[in-house]
């Protein structure tokens, strides 16, 4: 049986990693504006959230690597510290092994959460304290934001071909 977030973050995730997938590395590092984000960062953004929010909710011990992606949720994307991965460094190949990390994290924990996953408070991506009912709620949309910016910048004039 799966929970009341995890088919809406099935399909939004499905449909972000199906638009950034084909993605070569210049279109991943593509700025369509100063202050927004590439399509890889907003990958790695993504995949940060759901490490932020799932090592808080299961008190995760994360690798230097799991680390450095968790940052991407609020650096650079929420706040005005520089983004963690400078623009040389985010590969479609990076972009789309982050969001495989987080979504090994994530998945069991949004398919089947338990009563203490739910009710646990943690802070999220904007500050605010919110219960894992909350975190879940945000993640089964999240990633379908990202992928409508990502739709739109790979239609903007400019983006490479």
């Amino acid at each position: 049986m799966h929970s009341q977030f995890s088919v809406a973050w099935g399909i939004s995730r499905g449909r972000f990693v199906d638009t950034i997938s084909d993605l070569s590395d210049e279109q991943m590092r593509w700025r369509s504006q100063p202050g927004a984000l590439t399509i890889g960062e907003a990958a790695l953004h993504v995949a940060g959230v759901e490490t932020m929010f799932i090592s808080q909710l299961l008190d995760l011990q994360l690798t230097p690597e799991q680390t450095r992606i968790k940052l991407c949720a609020v650096d650079g994307a929420v706040n005005s510290n520089p983004f963690p991965f400078k623009l040389e460094e985010i590969t479609t190949k990076l972009a789309l092994e982050a969001l495989e990390m987080s979504k090994a994290m994530t998945e069991p924990v949004i398919t089947h959460p338990t009563e203490e996953v739910l009710r646990k408070e943690i802070i999220s991506a904007l500050g605010p304290i919110i219960t894992g009912e909350g975190a879940l709620g945000r993640l089964s949309f999240h990633a379908g934001y990202h992928q409508g910016q990502a739709y739109l910048q790979r239609n903007a004039p400019g983006f490479p071909k």
